[in-house]
């Protein structure tokens, strides 16, 4: 049998997940002791071995209770699910890129900079089939990961300093948002 602590640790969890995915119904450990410790068994730690391999490729906790309370054939259409997801998630991000990337080669070959402004830029990402949504994580992503980099690319489509420092701010804000999201447990 395993305490709570030990079993965290054993995964690299905190104490505090373990509560939760009881509390959620993830997890339920196999004892309770008089004084209302929790013990875990060695299936107990080979499910949350389970839990943290599909939460490592993704999948949140209502898929991970799917698959963990399904047949074979619903656990396949849920991996299946999260597997089209991840693609698509991938085939967005390779459009930023190679938009980015193309942007960049411009600015670096001293290209029309001065014809590059805003509403074309937001037309071009259209056109690269980006929506609202992926145009607001591209700012996300840009403000962390080159916050000076992104200012000036802000500047040189012609945005005025005011709405560029607004852009960054929010996109700063989401950003650290984002972060405390996944930290979430």
């Amino acid at each position: 049998m395993y305490r709570i602590t030990e079993l965290a640790r054993t995964f690299g969890l905190s104490r505090s997940t373990l509560l939760y995915y009881d509390r959620v119904g993830l997890l339920t450990p196999s004892l309770r002791s008089l004084a209302n410790y929790r013990s875990y068994s060695a299936a107990d730690r080979d499910r949350l071995e389970s839990i943290c391999t599909l939460k490592r490729a993704g999948l949140d906790i209502n898929g991970i209770k799917t698959i963990l309370a399904a047949a074979d054939a619903d656990t396949s259409m849920v991996l299946q699910r999260r597997l089209q997801g991840i693609a698509a998630e991938i085939q967005a991000l390779q459009t930023k890129q190679r938009l980015l990337a193309g942007m960049l080669r411009l600015t670096s070959e001293g290209g029309p900079k001065s014809s590059v402004d805003k509403e074309m830029f937001v037309e071009m990402l259209r056109a690269a089939g980006m929506d609202d949504e992926a145009m607001k994580q591209l700012h996300v992503e840009f403000e962390r990961r080159a916050p000076e980099a992104h200012h000036n690319f802000l500047l040189l489509l012609g945005i005025p300093e005011e709405e560029a420092f607004t852009i960054r701010t929010w996109s700063s804000s989401a950003a650290k948002q984002k972060h405390l999201e996944k930290a979430a447990p």
